[in-house]
């Protein structure tokens, strides 16, 4: 079972990195409301099991 802070990523970088598109791309889901995040003044946060989520259910959904 992964802790709080082994699941969570700082940064849109992070996120990019992680799930293997651009920074960009990530703001751009983000914005829209397509990716959860948690915000924290300027900073966003985001769940690495939360983007899993994400990707997976978007690519089962093509």
């Amino acid at each position: 079972m992964q802790t709080l802070s082994d699941d969570l990523l700082a940064g849109a970088q992070a996120a990019a990195d992680f799930s293997g598109i651009s920074t960009r791309t990530i703001y751009h889901l983000v914005e829209a409301g397509h990716l959860p995040v948690i915000r924290k003044g300027k900073r966003l946060y985001f769940r690495r099991s939360e983007l899993e989520k994400a990707f997976s259910s978007a690519a089962s959904s093509n």
